[in-house]
């Protein structure tokens, strides 16, 4: 399982930070070492690498949460994530961006970090080593950990209670280096640190909030779970919008540049060809059931926004969900996409009764106008340019190339990008601005913020710990400034942008109108674990935290604290075959619903006993709902 990967991290490295003589890091350009690389140049590749695991881990986590979904096609592997029948093709990238890029370089980084006493490089290491294997528990279960990193090619595995504690140990091992001084002499944390600037104070508040999430994370185990603990932690843990650790990604004009550092999830889900759920932007809107019906103002920067020909000209509709639960859409080849073609109203056999212009006579012709169109022939589909894409371009596939005028500067996604139409098409005139826009999705944009661990999480966890001691005004005031935080740390990158729909900062009116509001308790005996969750659910969209909570608290089921998250189901396509990963029919089973991911190829084809000897359900396609192990009530 060791890899000797360091060349690959120095050329990424080399892309970011323009070092073209490279080579000269090693003793002998033609081998590469593992000894010469000093500790900063380790740890922004170590950094970025561990970033490829925990967003990707963060995409797959949404399709099985319903955060996001894909359209028409059913043939992609990914899909079966979609229908909750997940596929091991859909298992292997967080595990190889894990160990093979990152895992195996940090002991490197360790060793020549110890040599020189730059102990903030050595705690760094130890924080990644542990909240790296604390995801590949939470994603696969059992794990190879302690023998994991040395020099076996076939390690055996740990169980859940041996990776978890072990990581909370080495997080402790982590705060106790982040907190020594290092001489003079030792390479500065700020030379390599692209996360907090080098900043150890917000490395060591990074680590008390990775103990907190874990230290709540085992809230089903009853005689372990410790609430003290964990508001221990929180009091050490981000305290303020200024104490998050942010993965800022770029926007760049400069194409090699951008294509490294561009936002995890703008590379995961990209294309045109990825919608949000029902069941998520009901949660936006409030339109779940016992909701208030009032538009979060955070709505409008994450659900898309698409132009369309009004009564009054264009205007804007904010997009609808697609639901996956009780709806055959994607079964029935939907949501389709719509783009924007110069048409009129004629003797076609297209269901739209619309033709277009395909001759050049025809795009000169006056009597055809822009509109919506698809080119699919299902009458049932015709209906889907409802369905808003959550795709924005990347600037420097835009601007001077035709798409836009040349000093535009946008990143808003333009819905004739796909069908060649351009500028210079006598159908498509500037000067009447009918180009039709769409604003794509906060966390989905190219230099979209990855929030990994932020103040507003410490609230949502503060108030369920609150919340579960019955201190219901104390839960409410970490709630609502749970909501605030979030709202704060999205402002952080919006404030950045044009002040255009879609990407406006969130006033202080909307905020505190928004809290004043009927979709937010107002009191403690207003609030609920529900309340609070949905809550939660929206400020860590897109990652693997969410499907964490929905797998403590059951989904949909009703338990302790009633139904946590209401409207949730299985997606109405989850078929035979994907039944057969599910031994209950009970939505009260835990058996019914997805609790990990099969393990990866990697294993399968290279430590099959171990991998056999790990699970007694390990080559089953049951293996994808058997709990992993904080979500029993098992010790």
């Amino acid at each position: 399982m060791k890899k000797t990967v360091y060349i690959l991290g120095i050329l990424s490295l080399c892309v970011l930070f323009s070092c073209s003589d490279w080579l000269n890091v090693n003793d002998n350009p033609s081998k590469v070492s593992n000894t010469v690389p000093s500790p900063d140049l380790r740890l922004r590749s170590i950094q970025m690498q561990f970033i490829d695991a925990y967003e990707s881990s963060g995409t797959r986590a949404s399709w099985i949460t319903q955060n996001i979904t894909k359209i028409g096609s059913t043939s992609n592997s990914n899909d079966g994530i979609i229908r909750w029948d997940v596929p091991i093709a859909s298992t292997t990238w967080p595990y190889q961006a894990w160990f093979v890029y990152c895992a195996s370089n940090l002991q490197p980084l360790i060793d020549k970090a110890t040599a020189e006493e730059a102990w903030s490089y050595v705690g760094a290491a130890q924080l990644i080593h542990a909240w790296g294997f604390m995801l590949m528990l939470d994603l696969y279960g059992e794990m190879p950990y302690t023998d994991a990193l040395g020099k076996s090619i076939t390690p055996v595995y740990d169980d859940g209670k041996i990776i978890y504690y072990g990581c909370l140990d080495m997080l402790e091992k982590a705060i106790e280096n982040l907190s020594k001084p290092q001489p003079v002499t030792a390479t500065p944390l700020s030379g390599g640190d692209i996360w907090n600037g080098g900043d150890t104070q917000k490395w060591i508040k990074l680590a008390y909030g990775l103990k907190a999430r874990w230290l709540n994370n085992i809230s089903k185990k009853k005689s372990l779970y410790d609430p003290q603990a964990i508001l221990a932690a929180l009091e050490k843990a981000p305290g303020a919008v200024n104490d998050n650790t942010v993965m800022r990604f770029i926007n760049s004009e400069t194409a090699n540049k951008a294509g490294i550092v561009a936002a995890l999830q703008f590379t995961n889900v990209s294309g045109t060809g990825q919608r949000l759920s029902k069941w998520y932007t009901d949660l936006l809107t409030n339109d779940f059931t016992g909701g208030s019906h009032v538009q979060d103002p955070r709505a409008t920067r994450i659900i898309p926004s698409g132009e369309f020909n009004g009564p009054n000209g264009k205007e804007w509709r904010l997009s609808k969900g697609v639901d996956l639960i009780n709806s055959d859409i994607r079964l029935d080849g939907g949501p389709v996409a719509f783009e924007i073609r110069a048409t009129k109203p004629g003797t076609t056999t297209h269901p739209s009764g619309l033709l277009y212009a395909s001759t050049e006579a025809a795009k000169n012709d006056p009597t055809y106008a822009n509109r919506w169109y698809t080119t699919s022939t299902k009458t049932t589909r015709q209906g889907d340019s409802v369905y808003i894409t959550v795709y924005s371009d990347r600037l420097d596939w835009i601007a001077g190339n035709g798409y836009l005028e040349p000093e535009a500067k946008d990143d808003r996604y333009y819905a004739n990008r796909y069908n060649g139409m351009r500028w210079a098409n006598p159908a498509f005139d500037p000067s009447e601005d009918i180009n039709v826009n769409s604003t794509g999705s906060f966390y989905i944009r190219a230099d979209a913020h990855a929030h990994l661990v932020c103040y507003h999480e410490m609230c949502f966890i503060k108030a369920e710990v609150l919340f579960r001691q019955g201190k219901r005004d104390e839960a409410l005031q970490a709630y609502k400034a749970g909501i605030r935080a979030h709202m704060e740390a999205m402002n952080e990158k919006l404030k950045e942008y044009p002040q255009v729909l879609g990407k406006e900062v969130i006033s202080e009116n909307e905020i505190t109108s928004f809290l004043n509001s009927d979709a937010v308790a107002q009191s403690g005996a207003e609030l609920t674990m529900a309340k609070i969750m949905q809550q939660k659910q929206i400020a860590m969209s897109m990652t693997m935290q969410n499907w964490t909570d929905m797998r403590r608290f059951n989904y949909s089921v009703s338990g302790e604290f009633g139904v946590v998250y209401p409207d949730f189901g299985r997606p109405s396509e989850v078929n035979a075959t994907g039944k057969q990963c599910y031994p209950s029919e009970d939505p009260n089973d835990p058996r019914y619903w997805p609790r990990r991911f099969q393990q990866c190829a990697h294993e399968v084809n290279y430590n099959s006993t171990n991998w056999l000897e790990s699970n007694p359900e390990a080559n089953k396609r049951t293996i994808i709902s058997y709990p992993v192990w904080w979500d029993t009530e098992e010790e």
